[in-house]
């Protein structure tokens, strides 16, 4: 019986993932429209206007399992039950027993691994007719005794009237990622958590860098005791305001923003007398005294200036390093081998990440409206064009120059690193992977075949944000992931453990599900799409193990039970908010309730600070920014803070960390004393959870938050500077008691550090 239009439509949504209905915060049942069904399957290029289209589609989609001889990748668990993979063949009716398979697994490096024969005489299982041509399917048992990682198995199976090829990617993953010893034995460390572009120094240029990261380190690591630091994401942006700032919003995930570079310490900084001069001259220092002194980053200004300052030293680096020959560049020193070895590391990837930038540089003088690449002439939208070869080709030293700028900030960050081992921190560096890379950058127009650029990722509306929310960032197609071997989440998730010794995964929920808005429609007509977990946590527990990395799974808002038990079982470490943990009841979630698989801070920079949280400059902001647009919803928040504070007293009495001064109705009245922060913060060291984090801003009292979600110019996101600068804060009585109850609570000790 032939499927009608919706039945069809049904199909081939359930196919590609696109969740029938899903519940809300509220509780209720939201059903996913057919418009919402055939605007998604549009956007992950499924053709699907007509009822002849979806037929169409979904006959395709039936032949194509068939007619691959191998899957594309499997995902398998060492250790657990055993495993079968398939290959599929045109084999006549009652030839079955005459099959043959043989097969051969090489690792990542090409080495032969395993190799065997199989049959005559296999046992057949599914079979189907497609196209007049009767496919069967035969399971094989996967190899064993193979270590965790990437193979490539390939297979040639041969019937009496042909023989077939195909090529299968196998993953084998651990169950769980890595986690060091002395959480498993219980105990815990602290860390300080901050925006690295807002430390001020007496020598940066008006943005904290690499260099003030690690003085910052150094102090902290011997000094305060503390075993981590947590930053916001490193990811590279455009650094233009006020779209090209967000952190959460960059250019690429791949590699790192150039505008954390201390130029001084670039080695080619001592040979190049230009760049020198340059630095030294009037007009750039007065632009230098401007941006130090400024409350807010300057993003474009500073980042226009260093790159001033690098075009000479990269200039410094040709003459004294390489040998430029036709079309080509030879190292003549150890710097310059060490320079070419990284750039055969980054390979194909590296390459592409730089001419993207040398052609958006190139085109936008050339093209002055093309701020995008979707503007671009057409010739120049794809990596694989003619034209962006050819360009690639006559611009090699352009190209080499963004190449060269990736390679010091990676040593700059990598120096930090290594320093944090040395100082014998437990974890070191603690990093964040935001969700996604905004459409208009590099990684978008290098991985176009695998996103679905017509389509945003977002939230649901709830009971906070009746709209919903729409983060502008283009989703991973599930279905073309999977197709690829995963090669795209690897490459983000092996790039992104590289330097941390823990990582956090904003919305942790996006390797289960994520909630799709196709483009010019409303949140409210968005749906949730389900995306291979059980593959996307074994890739990520493989790659923890490889970098011996924590990871951390931001999982706020509404999240399913079971992909909380989930991640549990996975060693993916819960993030829990102090705001956020509150009984049924609106009361504060006691310390010992704490899950002890969790990384606990107050908040985070999307939330008020805690000076701002007590006095209540959120909600003031909040109302200036028509985000609480009537007088109902501001008099709510007001109460609605009062009852939260003075619970909050309540629940630090109940640990016997309230200060004595403190009274319900100072609650109300009396803005936060250090003494009252530093009760909050013992309030976190004292639930079991293994990492407990410090918020800079939250220490030093400072009120302004970094990032007002839902604005984008009417606040000044990203860009807030702390009000003390990396010298005065050695002397800040406040961070040291914070530091010194964290450091009694939370021991660490040199020989803890080594059962890592």
């Amino acid at each position: 019986m032939e499927q009608s239009e919706q039945e069809l439509l049904d199909a081939l949504s359930d196919r590609f993932g696109i969740i029938q209905e899903y519940e809300d915060n509220l509780g209720n049942r939201q059903r996913t429209s057919p418009e919402t069904k055939r605007a998604i399957l549009q956007a992950m290029g499924v053709s699907v206007l007509t009822g002849e289209e979806l037929r169409r589609e979904v006959t395709a989609l039936d032949a194509a399992v068939w007619q691959r001889v191998c899957d594309p990748v499997l995902v398998v668990t060492v250790g657990g039950p055993a495993r079968t993979w398939a290959i599929r063949l045109p084999v006549q009716r009652d030839a079955e027993a005459s099959v043959r398979v043989t097969w051969e697994v090489r690792d990542e490096s090409g080495v032969l691994r395993r190799s065997g024969e199989e049959g005559p005489g296999l046992a057949p299982g599914e079979e189907a007719v497609i196209e007049g041509c009767r496919h069967v399917r035969f399971d094989l048992p996967v190899p064993g005794d193979l270590p965790m990682g990437y193979y490539n198995l390939e297979a040639r199976g041969r019937t009496p009237s042909r023989a077939l090829e195909g090529s299968l990617r196998l993953i084998l993953a651990p169950p769980y990622c890595f986690v060091p010893d002395r959480f498993l034995q219980g105990d815990g460390i602290w860390g300080l958590s901050l925006q690295l572009y807002a430390l001020r120094s007496a020598r940066n240029w008006g943005v904290g860098d690499f260099g003030d990261l690690a003085e910052l380190l150094e102090w902290v690591g011997s000094e305060l005791g503390a075993g981590i630091i947590g930053l916001s994401p490193l990811h590279a942006l455009k650094n233009r305001r006020p779209y090209h700032i967000s952190p959460y919003s960059p250019d690429s995930r791949l590699y790192l923003n150039g505008l954390y570079l201390h130029v001084e310490r670039i080695p080619e900084f001592q040979e190049s007398a230009a760049a020198q001069r340059m630095v030294e001259e009037p007009d750039f220092q007065a632009r230098l005294r401007a941006v130090r002194a400024s409350e807010q980053v300057d993003y474009d200004g500073i980042w226009a200036m260093k790159q001033e300052v690098l075009h000479a030293l990269f200039a410094t680096f040709l003459e004294r390093h390489l040998i430029e020959g036709e079309g080509a560049v030879q190292p003549r020193t150890e710097r310059g081998r060490a320079f070419e070895r990284y750039r055969e590391e980054g390979g194909h990837r590296l390459e592409l990440f730089a001419l993207f930038q040398a052609l958006a540089e190139d085109l936008h003088r050339t093209h002055p409206p093309s701020w995008v690449w979707w503007e671009w002439p057409e010739c120049y939208r794809h990596p694989s064009s003619p034209e962006v070869e050819v360009f690639r080709t006559t611009h090699g030293r352009q190209i080499l120059f963004h190449q060269y700028v990736q390679w010091v900030a990676e040593e700059q960050l990598g120096h930090v690193v290594d320093r944090a081992r040395a100082l014998g921190l437990p974890v070191g560096l603690y990093l964040d992977f935001a969700l996604g890379s905004e459409r208009s950058g590099s990684d978008a127009w290098m991985f176009q075949d695998q996103l679905s650029l017509e389509a945003n990722t977002g939230a649901p509306p709830d009971a906070f944000t009746p709209a919903g929310q729409n983060w502008g960032l283009p989703p991973a197609n599930p279905h073309r992931l999977r197709e690829d071997g995963y090669r795209m989440f690897v490459e983000l998730v092996q790039r992104a453990l590289q330097y941390g010794g823990a990582l956090r995964i904003d919305h942790v929920m996006s390797l289960f599900r994520l909630f799709w808005i196709p483009r010019g429609l409303p949140a409210s007509a968005g749906a949730y799409v389900s995306y291979p977990a059980e593959d996307l946590l074994g890739i990520v527990a493989l790659e923890s193990m490889r970098h011996r990395s924590v990871v951390i799974g931001e999982d706020l808002g509404t999240v399913p039970a079971s992909i909380r038990d989930r991640l549990a079982v996975a060693r993916v470490l819960s993030y829990r908010v102090l705001y956020f943990e509150r009984l049924a009841d609106g009361t504060w979630t006691p310390p010992a309730a704490f899950p002890a698989q969790a990384l606990a801070v107050v908040n985070t920079a999307d939330l008020p600070t805690l000076a701002g949280y007590w006095s209540g400059r959120d909600i003031h902001v909040r109302a200036e920014l028509d985000v609480l647009p009537t007088e109902q919803a501001r008099e709510w928040s007001w109460e609605q803070r009062g009852r939260d504070k003075v619970n909050l007293l309540r629940a630090l009495r109940a640990e016997g960390l309230l200060p004595q001064v403190w009274t319900e109705e100072a609650a109300l009245s009396r803005p936060l004393s250090p003494e009252l922060c530093e009760a909050v913060h013992a309030f976190l060291a004292q639930t079991p959870c293994w990492i407990v984090l410090a918020a800079l801003d939250d220490v030093l009292g400072e009120e302004a938050q970094a990032n007002v979600p839902g604005t984008i110019d009417q606040y000044a996101n990203w860009s807030h500077k702390l009000g003390l600068s990396l010298g005065e804060l050695r002397k800040e009585p406040r961070l040291q008691r914070v530091a010194a109850l964290m450091r009694a609570l939370r021991p660490i000790t040199r020989a803890q550090h080594r059962s890592r």
